[in-house]
């Protein structure tokens, strides 16, 4: 039997009533009661009612006892009355009489309150980290992320695939964001960096002959934080795999997930994975303004050009001769009243829209300015594309695409929220297909790697050659593929280039030479000219996954010791500045005035 206790703070029940035992943990809850002191004594496993009567000649300890004082207390087991037992809590049918008391580590003010959880500052909250996660949320949602986790192990090892691990000191790579670089000091003025991903490594250990691999990967990019993504460093969960095509790399991986959401999700609903629908990257940009749609809101944007071309409404007529431009409508059933439409039009407003047009559906032809101009044939015409009723309306965006595409995306959602159409208690995935091979570089005016450069083109080595002008290059796609739910993108693959020659047209499309090539990635290529299996993979998001399933929409609520919104420790005080000697065993002196110069403007195309 342990010193500090015999069970835990979650352990005991009715059953236990009359025995004497030892509980050790922190007091969550004081409170006096005519006399009778109550402690809600608080561990990892739960909490346990403890009561100390007046005649106790330790009574005025207890009672002096701060909240977060670490305690020992030896008592017996009563039964509460009924009328006082709690139903809510595991052990809320017993008490512990106190027949010993100990105080085993004294608190002090507390700069954070524990019990209660009210909002405080975030910089409090991480300054204090150890007392935010004593907080029941922030314990479940880090125990969530634990049982998560190993669930994912379970589910890939049941499915042939081995866990290894990658190097964590490595070479820069153009993952598509800041390195963070670590200097060498045995070989004065070069850099490791850590990695962004395992995705190299993860290739060369297909090449060398394994099959299946995964792994709880830690990634590291130099980038700043949102809600959905940390400051940082983040976790994913990294496959590969070997001789599979990208429906393989689905089917194999896609159902570890669905299980994973299945045991966690609790009374939510889980779309079942064999409905996960599979969405072109061009039909998820017109029908939801984004390559991550949120398929809970029912939703779909339509092309409505063809109805305002030669119409009254002189602006809308305009857009509509320009082949560059397009003027989309999002329906919005039950939402035909002045109140609510000029509720969106405020909103567009506040995105930074002039604002949206609107027209407001009735028993005749519909109600509104655009109506008027546009008359009622025009107005009839719209709304049977839309299978809009009386009592519905419909937004209008117009311009190019990619300039209101992705305003008209949040304004899809906000209108399902507001007229209460989205699904809030489900998890809709869908797949998202055939991303573009390549985009549009407007800085520098070149065709640049639209995802990831390592990708198989879809038509090969072939479809590379044969695409010479800049729009049939933009026009290429790749076997590329993202995992989404929920409005969150949290999975994304490819099937990998393994072919030189391939790589080096790959690369020549987009402007770089083949010694760009060689030296970027001359190891991988080396690799590759030894026998590489056609290999894919795809790595989820294991924060998001928790953050989804804990129900956050801050994902350092799922993360135990995050970085701030400002990519800083508060709580061990990094990044911080070093000592001379540390500088000069690492070959770096920081140049005077430094800090001025980070704090200046930074040129977007030097960043």
């Amino acid at each position: 039997m342990s010193v500090y206790r015999t069970h835990t703070c979650g352990a005991l029940r009715a059953e236990n009533v009359g025995e004497d035992v030892v509980l050790s943990g922190w007091v969550h809850r004081k409170r006096d009661h005519g006399g009778l002191l109550f402690i809600d004594l608080r561990d990892h496993y739960g909490l346990t009612q403890i009561l100390c009567e007046p005649e106790e000649p330790f009574f005025a300890e207890v009672e002096a006892v701060r909240a977060e004082s670490v305690i020992r207390v030896h008592g017996r087991v009563v039964a509460r009355d009924e009328a006082q037992a709690n139903a809510n809590l595991p052990t809320g049918a017993i008490e512990v009489r106190i027949t010993k008391f100990e105080v085993l580590s004294a608190a002090g003010d507390l700069p954070l309150p524990v019990f209660g959880e009210p909002d405080y500052p975030e910089d409090i909250r991480m300054k204090h980290r150890y007392l935010d996660l004593r907080r029941e949320t922030m314990h479940s949602n880090i125990m969530l992320r634990s049982r998560v986790i190993s669930a994912l192990r379970q589910g890939m090892e049941k499915r042939g695939f081995t866990e290894f691990q990658t190097p964590i000191l490595t070479a820069s790579s153009p993952e598509g964001a800041r390195d963070f670089l670590v200097p060498s000091r045995l070989h004065p003025g070069r850099f490791f960096a850590l990695p962004q991903a395992p995705q190299i490594f993860k290739q060369l250990i297909m090449v060398s002959g394994f099959d299946r691999y995964f792994q709880i990967a830690p990634c590291f990019r130099d980038e700043d934080a949102r809600a959905d993504r940390s400051a940082g460093e983040f976790y994913q969960l990294d496959v590969e795999m070997s001789f599979v095509t990208q429906e393989e790399v689905w089917d194999t991986t896609g159902p570890v997930v669905a299980d994973v959401f299945d045991a966690f999700a609790g009374e939510r609903k889980v779309d079942a994975y064999d409905s996960w629908p599979r969405i072109p990257y061009a039909e998820s940009m017109l029908k939801y303004g984004t390559d991550k749609p949120d398929l809970r809101v029912p939703l779909e944007m339509q092309v409505v050009t063809e109805h305002f071309r030669g119409s009254g409404f002189k602006i809308f007529a305009q857009i509509a001769e320009d082949e560059a431009k397009q003027i989309r409508a999002i329906p919005a059933p039950g939402g035909g009243s002045r109140a609510f439409c000029d509720r969106m039009n405020s909103w567009a407003q506040r995105q930074g829209l002039p604002g949206m047009g609107y027209i407001m559906f009735d028993e005749g032809d519909g109600k509104g300015p655009l109506a008027k101009n546009i008359g009622p044939e025009r107005t009839h015409a719209i709304r049977e594309q839309l299978g809009l009723k009386a009592g519905d309306a419909a937004f209008f965006v117009a311009g190019k695409p990619a300039e209101f595409e992705a305003v008209a995306g949040r304004a899809r959602v906000v209108v399902g929220e507001e007229l209460d159409l989205i699904e809030r208690d489900r998890f809709a995935f869908c797949w998202i297909v055939d991303f573009p091979m390549y985009e549009w570089d407007e800085d520098n005016k070149k065709v640049e790697f639209g995802h990831n450069p390592f990708s198989m083109p879809q038509g090969g080595i072939e479809a590379l050659k044969a695409a010479s002008t800049e729009e049939e290059k933009l026009a290429l796609k790749a076997n590329q593929y993202d995992l989404v739910c929920n409005g969150y993108e949290f999975a994304s693959g490819a099937i990998r280039n393994h072919m030189p020659d391939l790589m080096y047209e790959a690369f020549a499309v987009a402007g770089y030479g083949r010694e760009v090539v060689e030296e970027k990635f001359g190891g991988l290529l080396n690799a590759f000219r030894y026998g590489a299996p056609p290999h894919g993979g795809i790595a989820y998001g294991v924060d998001r996954i928790v953050m989804l399933l804990a129900e956050q929409e801050n994902i350092r609520e799922v993360t135990m010791f995050p970085l701030t919104q400002g990519a800083e420790d508060l709580l061990l005080g990094a990044p911080a500045e070093v000592s001379p000697q540390q500088l000069k065993d690492v070959h770096i002196r920081v140049a005077k005035g430094i800090k001025e110069m980070a704090a200046a403007p930074i040129d977007v195309k030097d960043a």
